[in-house]
């Protein structure tokens, strides 16, 4: 490898976006949808590539954790990027259950557990660190969509916990259970502060990212997390808080759909009426993820209450989501090959 290449990689590790594991995320869930509609060989292939992007990232963060730790600490101390590291929790969790819906059940459990640990790491770690701020209200003022990637942590973690064995063991249920539970309050209290902040300080078309998806995508995987809460095995704690999951994943569901036509208009007002340039950047994965998630949940919520148009609308919808998530790894592979061309020496050129 010549040393300018060995130059590249080096920056692309000390540059690389808090949250890439956003690609593990929506490839695993994708995955998943496929597979709920009957498609075994492409999930394999997709899950294959799931886990290839997770040890292809892992070894790049851990990289950089070694070799650029101020940049992960600095990462960590923006309010605007610091909870894009939820990533990692999710895309672990999500590698997790999707390895043990094809019984790997090993693999899934040491998924599981480093999903669990770095999310009470982070979730404890990022907030105590943003407090410390000097500037509270700036912090307030840069409340963004991705900070509902703390939500879809929590929830992770509950889809995790309930997926690792069968039937789910006492203490991986209520651990699950109060999972959700704080998934959901935190999906409150996060859409306080966001929706606060966007009417209190404005937002420029620039800033609208794709990753304010995640706001649908903190419902849809709650709803997931709910559903299989609502499938544990018979027992005090599952009888207790039935009723209750339940209706809030309904809830979460309807109000999670109704975001969507929202989300979609938003975009169109970024970039059909203010023509901000549509091309590809890390946070379209956490667009791509949502949509994966919504098919899902919405199958799985179906299944869990007996309501079978909603498992026909998981079903069908995982192909839109497979759709969604193949153009962004077009755009992915595109902008790659794109950067790779303008790092050929010019002797190079020169010499054909």
């Amino acid at each position: 490898m010549t040393a300018g290449w060995q130059n590249g990689l080096r920056d692309a590790v000390r540059d690389l976006d808090p949250g890439y594991f956003a690609l593990v995320m929506a490839t695993g869930i994708v995955s998943q949808a496929v597979r709920l509609d009957g498609a075994a060989g492409l999930s394999g292939i997709l899950l294959g590539v799931t886990i290839a992007a997770y040890l292809l990232l892992a070894a790049a963060y851990g990289w950089r954790l070694v070799s650029y730790r101020a940049r992960l600490r600095a990462d960590a101390a923006d309010p605007r990027r610091a909870f894009s590291l939820f990533t990692f929790v999710a895309g672990t969790d999500v590698l997790a259950a999707r390895l043990a819906a094809d019984r790997h059940l090993a693999a899934a459990a040491v998924l599981a557990a480093v999903g669990a640990a770095s999310w009470l790491a982070l979730s404890y770690g990022l907030p105590l660190l943003l407090a410390r701020q000097r500037r509270p209200r700036a912090v307030l003022a840069s409340a963004n969509g991705s900070w509902f990637l703390w939500v879809v942590a929590a929830a992770s973690v509950a889809v995790a916990a309930t997926s690792v064995a069968a039937p789910v063991p006492a203490a991986l249920a209520a651990a699950a259970v109060a999972c959700w539970a704080v998934a959901v309050l935190l999906y409150l209290l996060t859409a306080v502060l966001v929706t606060g902040a966007l009417l209190v300080y404005g937002l420029r078309p620039a800033e609208l990212t794709p990753a304010y998806w995640v706001f649908m995508g903190a419902t849809a995987i709650s709803v997931l997390a709910g559903a299989q809460i609502l499938r544990l095995a018979p027992g005090p704690l599952a009888a207790a808080v039935h009723g209750v999951v339940a209706g809030l994943s309904v809830v979460l569901w309807a109000f999670g759909t109704w975001l969507i036509p929202f989300l979609l208009a938003a975009g169109i007002w970024r970039h059909g009426r203010h023509r901000v340039p549509l091309g590809y950047e890390p946070g379209l994965w956490s667009l791509a993820f949502p949509v994966g998630m919504y098919g899902v949940a919405s199958h799985e919520l179906g299944q869990a209450i007996g309501v079978s148009w909603l498992v026909t609308l998981g079903r069908d919808e995982a192909w839109l989501a497979l759709a969604v998530w193949a153009a962004v790894a077009a755009a992915m592979g595109w902008a790659a090959a794109r950067r790779l061309a303008s790092r050929v020496p010019a002797r190079t050129h020169a010499a054909r």
